[in-house]
């Protein structure tokens, strides 16, 4: 028996850029921390106008996930890396799994 999966999004938003102080808002964390994941490379800016930071509004899914990671599971900044490296790669599987089963169909 195959279990249907559903995957939550909190915010679909294509195209839509959000700033720095937006993207904190959202996930309900100080500017300054979101500043640290940019730092740290868990979460990149597609654009910068001047000092401002913009992200895409995809980003506050993945913001979500970070302080998900950190709070309930502990992780460290090193460990979301890797956590969301692996997801990432899963993800991109998953994808390649579902185009390849559409070809045989």
């Amino acid at each position: 028996m195959s279990e249907t999966r559903y995957h939550i999004v909190l915010r679909r938003s294509e195209g839509e850029r959000v700033t720095l102080e937006a993207l904190a808002a959202s996930a309900g964390v100080h500017p300054a921390l979101v500043q640290s994941f940019v730092e740290f490379g868990l979460i990149e800016p597609v654009e910068r106008v001047g000092a401002q930071l913009l992200f895409d509004g995809g980003c506050v899914v993945r913001l979500c996930t970070i302080m998900r990671l950190r709070h309930d599971l502990g992780a460290n900044l090193p460990g979301v890396a890797v956590i969301l490296d692996m997801l990432d790669r899963l993800a991109t599987l998953q994808r390649e799994n579902m185009r390849l089963r559409d070809q045989r169909s």
